[in-house]
């Protein structure tokens, strides 16, 4: 059944129930992974900019980190650069990372900040590459080759992965009324740009700022028991017997382990939510039911 909302004592209820989250998170850190359809379907980029400008204004700190694969396809396939993965992942080599430095790090990127921006936010657009934020090294991809006595190493070009993450300025925009947009461009020792993971990105921004939560937005409910059912509430130790015996698997694989991986790292909790229902974030944070699935460090 929905709420009406035009019942004064109904308002009231939505009003009086985030009350003690707003308390309880107040001058927390909660890190959210932006992507999915929340970025693509203007509604929902207004409802996601309107959810972070309030998580501010009640004095929660939000940080965002945002992905585009979608986009970068659609600019390489317009200037005639064909993509090619390997385990899901776009090859990339110069003339893709300049692309990619390009959709990521200035149209999307700043799509975002002025999203934030035009709702009262005051939100400030970076890439891991400035102040060198975070530090990357080239991610080693092998595969087991028939034939071969020792697995084979696949270069795939300007693809990182987090080496260190240095937060002063982060810090900085913590504790003033900045909001960061970050977006997942790592800088090698060399000054070379990487291409990392958004989602790995949140994950380890999460746990080297010991964030209260970290919020990964997806294009489905949550995580699903074997009979579809949403499964919510749950300890990393139950996550892992889920792993275990394959009620996890495939592309949801990797986003519950980059979860895991923070809360086990000190993140208070980690949060699959459903980018597709408007304003998931604040019903995720501020509700008693949420729109997605939770797993938590405490037993």
């Amino acid at each position: 059944m929905s709420l009406d909302l035009d019942t004064p004592d109904n308002i009231a209820k939505v009003l009086t129930e985030a009350l003690p989250y707003i308390q309880r998170f107040a001058g927390k850190t909660i890190v959210v992974k932006y992507g999915g359809n929340a970025m693509i379907d203007p509604n929902l980029q207004e409802s996601f900019a309107r959810d972070i400008v309030l998580l501010k204004a009640v004095g929660v700190n939000p940080i965002v980190v945002h992905g585009g694969g979608p986009q970068i396809g659609q600019l390489l396939e317009k200037l005639g650069i064909k993509s090619t993965f390997v385990d899901g992942m776009r090859v990339t080599d110069s003339a893709t990372m300049d692309v990619v430095e390009m959709v990521l790090g200035a149209s999307v990127n700043k799509e975002i900040v002025s999203a934030i921006n035009r709702n009262g936010g005051k939100a400030i657009g970076v890439t891991g590459k400035d102040g060198q934020m975070i530090r990357a090294r080239k991610l080693k991809v092998t595969r087991d080759s028939p034939g071969l006595q020792a697995p084979e190493i696949i270069d795939i070009g300007h693809v990182g992965e987090v080496e260190k993450i240095d937060v002063e300025v982060l810090n900085m925009m913590r504790s003033s009324n900045f909001i960061p947009v970050i977006a997942p461009i790592g800088v090698g020792k060399d000054g070379s740009s990487y291409n990392i993971n958004a989602d790995l990105v949140a994950g380890k921004l999460a746990e080297v700022l010991q964030a209260e939560k970290l919020m990964l937005l997806t294009n489905v409910e949550g995580l699903l028991n074997k009979d579809g059912k949403i499964l919510t509430g749950l300890s990393t130790a139950q996550v892992d017997e889920l792993i275990a015996d394959g009620t996890i698997y495939g592309g949801m694989l990797p986003k519950i382990s980059c979860a895991l991986d923070a809360v086990k790292g000190g993140v208070a909790s980690s949060h699959i939510i459903d980018g597709r229902v408007p304003h998931a974030v604040l019903l995720e944070v501020f509700t008693d039911r949420g729109v997605g699935t939770l797993i938590t460090n405490r037993s």
